[in-house]
């Protein structure tokens, strides 16, 4: 017979074979700088300027960056920091001269390419937008947030959403959390009805952190 009676062991599978058929264990997320394990699953991030990505960081780690300020080096510690601009001015011309086809997108300043970037979440990922000087100018004359940010590790992050414009600044590990989510939820045209009940679950918990910044004028 070629099967295997009930009861009867089955011989050990070739190891090639079993790295294919055994569950591989979670991967263990470590420090970028000095490899410590990571246990706290809300880890801090930095941001790698050479290569345009997030790096996961240990809380000494992102305590010294915060220290030194990171501005010369190639990492620079994300910050924490959420605020409003419930008084912002961005309106349906400004919006619609963004061109961006999704209801949500923010925008941050790249310190390497000394210039604004716009990006929106889409099936495939974050999406660049090309903007015009003139459309970028039309967000920051409309808002006071887009003078307080911070380049390369904060963003100003906008929704449309039921006939107005939602202006928050946020840590850039936030938006590409959003990319993510957006990325493994979306279904059909318009990402469906799963992926806009995690990003209105989203967009509260930015409402609850998020403060006006003391005497801001937009």
């Amino acid at each position: 017979m070629n099967g295997f009676p009930n009861g009867t062991a089955r011989p050990p599978q070739p190891t090639g074979l079993r790295r294919f058929t055994t569950p591989r264990a979670p991967r263990e997320e470590r420090c970028e700088l000095c490899g410590a394990r990571l246990a706290d699953e809300r880890h801090r991030h930095l941001v790698d300027i050479d290569k345009r990505a997030l790096a996961c960081a240990c809380g000494p780690c992102a305590q010294l960056m915060d220290r030194s300020g990171g501005s010369q080096g190639r990492f620079r510690a994300v910050p924490g920091r959420f605020l409003s601009d419930p008084g912002h001015r961005i309106d349906d011309q400004a919006w619609e001269s963004l061109r961006i086809p999704v209801s949500v997108a923010f925008f941050f300043r790249n310190s390497a390419l000394d210039r604004p970037v716009a990006l929106y979440p889409s099936p495939a990922g974050a999406t660049e937008s090309e903007l015009e000087e003139a459309s970028w100018r039309s967000v920051l004359d409309a808002t006071g947030l887009a003078a307080l940010l911070e380049p390369d590790v904060e963003a100003l992050l906008l929704r449309r959403h039921e006939g107005r414009t939602e202006c928050f600044l946020v840590p850039i590990d936030l938006c590409y959390e959003l990319v993510g989510r957006m990325r493994l939820l979306w279904q059909g045209f318009d990402g469906g009805a799963e992926a806009r009940a995690d990003l209105d679950a989203l967009f509260t918990h930015v409402r609850g952190r998020a403060r006006e910044p003391q005497g801001s004028r937009s």
